[in-house]
């Protein structure tokens, strides 16, 4: 065995570790720190195995890209966690695209078969993850409507972009010189990637954002391939299954087949169903004093969070609340629905940065049986995830999709600015249920008013 070959192996070792750790908030920090060592060794010794490099311009690169890593890590709020997630997807794909070209135009040696399928495929792959990833940040940045997209015909024009990027790929390896053939590849990818992104609706977006991870590691280890390098192979395919696995719980997480989020459209006309948004409720709105005198009396609560809670960057004002409550021997848990934000884990990330115990994080099948005995179920800007149409109104668009049962607590306090729509644009039910009560208002605002009247009691 090679000696960089050791050091692959320990990179890869790395990374499973690293990987393995992700698994649970209090050790997903070291997780992503031994994962990061471990794609550093993988670097360290692909840098010394190549002895024409110019260092100097990988120097240049290093610090450049470090300078602007460390910027947008300092400055990016964590409302824009999913926005940053999306554009780094993006930025991976194109950068195995961009490699996998390289190779392609400039080759190191004689381009085989292999090497001709491995670069169309990266290409293709990357450069679809590329286009796609920056439609999904458009749509989360506003951008671009969150609402699905669609216009006659689409799925048969992206069948047929498929169809044209098989052609085009045979094509390449039985004539590689033709450079027109190789830049109709890359434009149609990049078509592909719009087309298949613009039809996914805001409630998808979780789900799309795994998904996007997934293509990003297949892009890498197919560029992987080209390049024969381990290190790269193994590190795209961790990547690629395990964003694979999230998606697949995704999917589980709101009972629906990925080839339905995809093609699905949710979100795009509601009229019809019976919890659309023109069926008419009956609100009841409370004070933030009210709403105190209710926790006071309370010796179970559990806390619901979702986007409305990261828009209002309101963690750490929940933290206070919960504490206050739980010093005064109330019992205190927060119910995590696997798609509540717009992100995979977005709700774990947050409340990790206010320091909320991991111990009081419940995910849905946790968490779903103490709701039947629960005093008070506070609702943070979930709308979706608490939707109780998605029982039993086969019309509805989230029909069948798992939710936290916030309603057989045996009150229900909503927090929401407006009583505009969730994700998928369909009213939520549960606002008009005689146990719910809504407080409006900024979620942040309306949690230190409501400490401060919880101490005046």
């Amino acid at each position: 065995m090679n000696w960089e070959n050791i050091f692959y192996v320990l990179a890869s070792v790395l990374f499973i570790f690293g990987i393995k750790r992700l698994s649970h908030p209090r050790t997903a920090r070291s997780g992503n720190l031994i994962a990061a060592f471990g794609m550093l060794v993988a670097i360290i010794t692909t840098l010394l195995i190549n002895g024409n490099l110019d260092y100097k311009l990988i120097t240049v690169g290093v610090v450049i890209g470090s300078l602007i890593g460390a910027f947008f890590a300092v400055r990016v709020e964590m409302t824009q966690m999913p926005q940053m997630v999306a554009i780094f997807n993006g930025f991976g794909g194109i950068a195995s695209a961009l490699i996998a070209a390289s190779e392609f135009i400039n080759p190191s040696g004689t381009l085989s078969l292999f090497n001709l399928s491995t670069i169309s495929f990266s290409v293709f792959v990357g450069t679809l993850t590329f286009t796609g990833s920056f439609i999904a940040f458009g749509k989360l940045q506003g951008f671009i409507s969150g609402k699905p997209i669609v216009f006659t015909g689409q799925q048969i024009l992206n069948g047929i972009f498929a169809i044209t990027l098989i052609v085009l790929s045979y094509l390449i390896v039985l004539d590689h010189l033709n450079y027109n053939l190789f830049y109709a590849l890359i434009i149609i990818s990049a078509l592909l990637g719009i087309t298949l992104t613009i039809p996914i609706g805001g409630a998808d977006m979780p789900v799309v954002i795994s998904l996007l991870n997934s293509y990003s590691g297949v892009a890498a280890a197919s560029t992987g391939f080209v390049l024969m390098n381990n290190a790269l192979i193994i590190s795209g395919a961790l990547v690629g299954a395990s964003g694979l696995i999230l998606t697949n719980i995704m999917c589980k997480g709101m009972n629906r087949s990925l080839a339905n989020v995809i093609f699905g459209a949710v979100g795009l006309d509601q009229s019809s169903s019976e919890s659309g948004s023109s069926k008419e409720i009956n609100i009841k709105s409370y004070s933030t004093e009210e709403a105190a005198m209710i926790f006071d009396t309370a010796e179970k609560v559990i806390i619901v969070p979702g986007y409305g809670l990261a828009v209002a960057q309101a963690q750490h004002a929940v933290r206070e609340i919960a504490d206050y409550l739980s010093s005064k021997g109330k019992k205190v848990l927060y119910a995590i629905h696997p798609v509540a934000g717009r992100m995979p884990g977005h709700m774990n990330v947050l409340l990790a940065e206010a320091n909320v115990p991991y111990d009081q994080l419940k995910d849905l099948d946790e968490v779903n049986n103490e709701f039947e005995d629960c005093d008070v179920a506070l609702v943070l800007g979930a709308n979706d995830v608490v939707n109780p149409s998605a029982r039993h109104d086969s019309s509805s668009p989230i029909f069948g999709m798992p939710i936290l049962d916030v309603d057989k607590s045996r009150t229900v306090i909503i927090n929401k600015r407006t009583m505009n729509t969730g994700f998928a644009g369909v009213q939520n039910e549960l606002f008009g249920y005689d146990n719910s009560i809504m407080v409006f208002g900024d979620a942040k605002d309306m949690l230190q008013q409501l400490l401060k009247d919880l101490k005046e009691l």
